[in-house]
């Protein structure tokens, strides 16, 4: 079959032999997406060095007729974004934010609106320290990306509060390192959060506790 391209970040690895690894992607035009890369735990594969958690690049895979896990052939890195592996905080975050990514959206459909979401949430995290409010704003527009946005002037917030609740869904990333909420407003968010997600998507994606408690 023809190789078809395609342009991703890697959400996550897993080992599939002693010396193939999955690679799952978030594309624009094909979304979702996994594909096998044989012998790429090799010392001198050619995949070597090019796959590794939020990679952005482009890619070439042959499709599978008979599965979702399709055949990667070539690999050529673009932004690495290396300052997010050095530390935890940031992990955390990014391990949340691809599982409830994975919770909301359907595997092999177009997501051109969330690969971009992903995007400039993984660029904007290195900015600052791990912050709660980086994951409430990724919650949100997420939700928001799905017809789920909440209607701030529905919650029983205070004015700052929905405020608050309002910025962290709108304002540009670069400008949320300017906001200054009161405690009692990141607490509310963080709440009101927890049961909006609780009760639209039925659960709660993995590690958030742990994610919220980066500083």
């Amino acid at each position: 079959m023809t190789p078809e391209r395609a342009n991703g970040i890697v959400l996550r690895t897993r080992p599939l032999t002693d010396t193939s690894l999955i690679v799952h992607w978030l594309t624009p035009e094909l979304g979702r997406m996994a594909t096998v890369a044989k012998g790429a735990r090799k010392p001198k594969s050619t995949f070597f060095g090019k796959l590794d958690l939020c990679f952005e690049a482009e890619f070439s895979f042959v499709r599978s007729a008979r599965s979702e896990l399709h055949t990667l052939r070539e690999v050529m890195p673009g932004n690495v974004r290396a300052a997010l592996r050095t530390d935890f905080g940031y992990l955390a975050q990014i391990a949340y934010a691809v599982a409830f990514l994975e919770q909301l959206t359907e595997t092999e459909t177009p997501l051109p609106e969330v690969f971009e979401l992903f995007r400039g949430f993984l660029d904007h995290l290195p900015q600052q320290p791990p912050q709660p409010r980086n994951l409430f704003a990724f919650e949100l527009r997420l939700l928001a990306s799905q017809g789920l946005e909440p209607d701030p002037e529905s919650t029983a917030f205070s004015p700052t509060a929905k405020q608050l609740l309002t910025e962290l869904t709108h304002r540009d990333w670069a400008e949320l390192p300017a906001l200054k909420p009161s405690a009692a407003d990141v607490q509310a968010v963080r709440q009101f959060l927890h049961g909006f997600i609780l009760f639209h998507c039925h659960k709660l994606p993995r590690g958030r506790a742990e994610a919220l408690e980066t500083k």
